[in-house]
């Protein structure tokens, strides 16, 4: 690492982190585009430095932007510019807690041109003979989760870490994230729903666009998954069956876009727990406000009718993708402040008609065909549960969640009763989702709605830890 600067304000910390990458940014293209290979080597990721250099006491009700103690915080920065407001934040908060000092400069780890906008075909220089070398390979030994999980080799460094991710954990995760949903990251928005039902999607594409009809709309824009950004002249003369909302990508993205970034973004994940963790893993860098899964379940109480919503309260890990990560024995607790705006939106959009809604345990599975066990099978594998529903996404997003620092909640609504003579059958499914989508899709807008208006309220203590915490949130 060379040429660290001292900044003399965030604002000049983060000006000069854009900078910088951009600066690498062009002459990567430059390089490729005139056969300079050898330049290449200059190609790097800038890195911002914060020296604290007395710690003492603070609010203890803050919920980021402390340390434990005086010292070098220190992280290698991706792409600046999409979290621009995050950093400034971050910076600002632990800036005016502590005395500081802030130093931005090049890294020595190098970019991949592959994580490089509009970069051209790399495969000329890759035949380049000796100066081959220079172009380095995008490599899945620097992609990993050591800061975020907590390994002791990433917090007894010379330099302790600031922020939860390294450049190419970012960039791969920003790469997958488009290549998942089809377009770029740069309208992802911090608020998100998760669903995997398609109707789920088209009444979000229905409530954006009478949004943007109306004058006084937070919102600006809504992006598609085909890539086509609507606004509102075009709201006011397209209608939702006028466009095309399907998406040959596997998780076709809705991004309802506000100018400060707090919109709504909608992803058709798909089913099962890996669809849920891929899509997490992937977000996670981009640091959203809150995450909310919506769908569908099984219940487990007789006394329960199609129809009812489940408010996941507690979650029964049986998907078993991250107990390597977050054993399966350690709690994944519920966040009360997403919790009680789920509660007050289903009484506001249901009002005294609206169905039956309970709190309760929510059991993911990764066997789409649970129910398919014989009785006595069901019986051993429940009578201890306190479990009052089954699906196979919630205990994911929910322990990823909890492991990425990023407030989640569950808001299902009960499609069968499989241990009561209700399976899910086409004719009886397509009545229910046709009776309840529009009414579901609102409880979990309106509830992101009313978090957006006061963000504070989300930055809870809840998800820090006890060791292996950053500063940043």
């Amino acid at each position: 690492m060379s040429d660290l600067q001292h900044a003399h304000t965030v604002d000049e910390a983060i000006e000069r982190l854009i900078q910088l990458y951009d600066s690498s940014c062009e002459l990567a293209r430059k390089s490729l585009e005139t056969g300079d290979y050898d330049a290449y080597r200059h190609v790097v990721y800038p890195k911002i430095v914060v020296d604290v250099r007395e710690w003492s006491p603070i609010d203890r009700s803050q919920p980021f932007g402390y340390v434990d103690e005086a010292g070098r915080y220190s992280a290698t920065i991706s792409k600046p510019y999409v979290i621009r407001d995050y950093l400034h934040e971050q910076l600002t908060r632990l800036t005016e807690n502590y005395p500081c000092d802030i130093f931005v400069g090049q890294s020595d780890v190098r970019i991949p041109p592959e994580y490089i906008r509009n970069i051209g075909d790399t495969s000329e220089a890759r035949r380049a003979g000796d100066v081959a070398d220079a172009i380095p390979r995008p490599t899945l030994d620097e992609v990993h989760d050591a800061i975020i999980d907590g390994e002791w080799d990433a917090f007894h460094g010379e330099e302790k870490p600031l922020f939860h991710f390294g450049p190419q954990r970012f960039d791969i995760a920003c790469a997958r994230i488009e290549h998942y949903t089809g377009i770029e990251i740069d309208t992802v928005q911090k608020f998100i729903l998760f669903t995997n039902y398609a109707m789920h999607t088209t009444e979000f594409v229905r409530f954006g666009l009478s949004q943007l009809a109306q004058e006084d709309s937070r919102y600006t824009s809504m992006v598609l998954p085909t890539g086509e950004t609507l606004h509102s002249d075009d709201a006011v003369n397209v209608d939702c069956e006028q466009l095309t909302l399907t998406s040959r990508f596997q998780m076709p993205r809705f991004d309802l876009v506000t100018a400060a970034g707090d919109g709504i973004t909608m992803i058709n994940i798909g089913v099962g727990p890996s669809n849920a963790k891929t899509i997490t893993d992937c977000l996670a860098v981009l640091r959203p406000e809150a995450w909310i899964m919506i769908g569908h379940c099984a219940g487990l109480d007789g006394r329960m009718r199609i129809g009812d919503l489940i408010l996941g309260n507690a979650y029964q890990r049986q998907d078993n993708l991250l107990d390597g990560y977050v054993g399966s024995h350690n709690p994944i607790p519920a966040i009360p402040e997403v919790q009680r705006m789920l509660e007050a939106s289903v009484d506001e959009i249901y009002g005294t008609n609206k169905t039956l809604m309970r709190t309760g345990t929510v059991l993911s599975t990764d066997d789409r065909n649970w129910e398919w066990r014989t009785s006595r099978q069901l019986w051993e594998w429940l009578k201890a549960s306190t479990a009052v529903a089954v699906d196979m996404e919630s205990c994911t997003i929910a322990a990823n969640g909890y492991r990425y620092r990023v407030p989640y909640g569950t808001l299902l609504s009960v499609s069968d009763l499989p241990l009561h003579a209700v399976p899910k059958l086409p004719a009886q499914a397509q009545a229910f989702y046709s009776n309840s989508k529009e009414a579901h899709v609102m409880c979990a807008v309106r509830t992101v709605e009313q978090l957006a208006d006061n963000p504070q309220r989300l930055h809870t203590r809840k998800l820090r830890r006890t060791i292996g915490e950053v500063p940043f949130r």
